[in-house]
């Protein structure tokens, strides 16, 4: 039987606060175990939690980016539930009116456009974790991280392959990180994502039963994962066998996915309003203000990219990958006005070192006036393109000044008319046979008498220029 497959997704995106959502604890990542708790965050008898505006603000920003109704009546409630790293035996969440709601982001895959729809977008604290040490039968628990605040991002099933999912899971991530409200760090558990997947017999309107893919923290998992799914559940239900409503983690070494355990619905949690919470309104005023703060998002700044600077959509869909290489693009090209010599020397020399380092464009010791300042010695004669390839990796290494390295190593292109003819001369004598096929109509011998004009110059010699008198030296 064909069946059709239908996907949900859930993320939990860490907001880029500098406290928990209800307490004064930091929320800086790697710190010594349990060095980030007070007893507001272990829940201890007798504390109040008080919100974090700062996460609020946040919150919103991100719902008005894609797309969504902002709640102007909030409240949070008590998602209960007993495990070591939840200290209060509950979670702080919003569970009947969410901060955003009924929002979109549209998407690129398998060569077209799609809209995925956001069913709801809401604050909630995170729990702490747990550390199960290898060999010593000992299971540890750092509570750090409980009380850092969360927005959860929940689709409709409007998904249907793994390409789709990657797809909406980097573009939602995109998105956090050009609003600085999340830093999309997946090894870190800033963005996490747990795929919802069922199969349908094709043309059946009701949706199958659905199995949650926990805790993803990589795109190529989350593929794997959700493949590896897709096959699963077909070869069940082919076999006559029933899919079960469970929570299933991703084993990537072993290459599958393994059951966690059987999937809760809400009524499981006993949701109530959390008594110590006041119901939170946020003013209409506020909200407008925030949306005109809001700044170019990644789709916005790739369609100007190719309307204004005429890059390719390739190009453009790389430049504006993450927020500080759009902006180091855009920087180059206010100073260098050619924006698809710019868009090569970003995508290609720039992007390789900033990857053989792991660092950001925004921390590159080459800024944009530095390579901009590397193209004009190109464009002035200075040095040859090939030259300017060659020292590029030094200029990144040192932060030295190109203009200083072409100095230091003697790099300065030759370009004086006098010095190339003496030695297009010296070749011309040493290659008469050269001379004569060209001189019968064999233009392709031009291109190794320049190659021995530029051998000997050490490859200093203009190449426009060997060019030029080498045609008029054989005229």
């Amino acid at each position: 039987m064909a069946y059709e497959v239908v996907i949900g997704v859930e993320v939990h995106a860490q907001l880029r606060t500098q406290s928990k959502l209800f307490c004064a604890c930091g929320t800086t990542f790697g710190l010594t175990a349990n060095s980030q708790t007070c007893p507001v965050c272990l829940g201890l008898p007798g504390t109040l939690p008080v919100i974090n505006e700062k996460a609020v603000e946040m919150a919103v920003r991100a719902g008005l980016a894609m797309n969504g109704t902002i709640g102007v009546q909030n409240r949070f409630a008590r998602k209960n539930y007993f495990y070591p790293d939840l200290p209060k035996g509950y979670q702080i969440s919003q569970y009947e009116a969410p901060i955003c709601e009924h929002g979109w982001i549209e998407i690129a895959a398998g060569g077209s456009r799609k809209r995925v729809r956001i069913r709801r977008a809401h604050l909630e604290e995170d729990a702490g974790k747990n550390l199960h040490e290898v060999g010593s039968g000992m299971s540890l628990v750092d509570l750090n991280r409980a009380g850092t605040p969360l927005l959860e991002i929940v689709t409709e099933p409007d998904l249907s392959s793994s390409e789709e999912v990657v797809a909406y899971l980097k573009a939602l991530r995109d998105l956090l990180m050009y609003l600085d409200v999340c830093d999309g760090n997946m090894e870190e558990g800033s963005f996490r994502c747990e795929p919802n997947l069922s199969l349908r017999p094709v043309g059946q309107a009701t949706l199958g039963t659905k199995v949650e893919l926990k805790n993803i923290n990589s795109f190529k998992f989350v593929k794997d994962a959700v493949d590896f799914e897709i096959k699963r559940q077909t070869k069940v239900l082919n076999e006559g066998g029933k899919i079960y409503q469970e929570t299933r983690l991703w084993n990537h070494e072993r290459g599958e996915t393994a059951v966690m355990r059987s999937k809760e619905e809400a009524h499981d949690y006993r949701y109530f309003p959390d008594p110590d919470l006041v119901p939170m309104e946020i003013s209409s005023e506020w909200i407008e203000q925030l949306r005109e703060g809001l700044p170019e998002l990644a789709s916005t700044k790739q369609q100007r990219f190719i309307t204004e600077y005429g890059v390719p959509e390739y190009d453009a869909g790389i430049l504006t990958s993450s927020k500080a290489l759009a902006m180091y693009f855009d920087a180059c090209v206010k100073l260098y006005p050619q924006p698809k010599t710019v868009s090569n020397w970003v995508m290609g020399e720039l992007l390789r070192e900033l990857n053989n380092s792991g660092i950001e464009a925004a921390a590159s010791p080459v800024t944009p006036e530095r390579l901009v300042e590397l193209l004009t010695l190109v464009d002035q004669g200075v040095i040859s393109l090939k030259v300017a390839r060659e020292i590029f990796p030094d200029v990144y290494a040192s932060g030295k000044a190109p203009a200083r390295i072409v100095q230091e190593k003697g790099l300065t292109q030759v370009s004086d008319e006098g010095a190339l003819a003496t030695m297009i001369d010296e070749v011309l004598k040493k290659n008469p046979a050269q001379v004569g096929q060209f001189k019968e109509g064999k233009q392709q011998v031009l291109g190794f008498l320049v190659g021995q004009v530029m051998k000997a110059s050490g490859g200093k010699a203009n190449p426009g220029k060997v060019n030029e008198l080498l045609k008029k030296a054989l005229a």
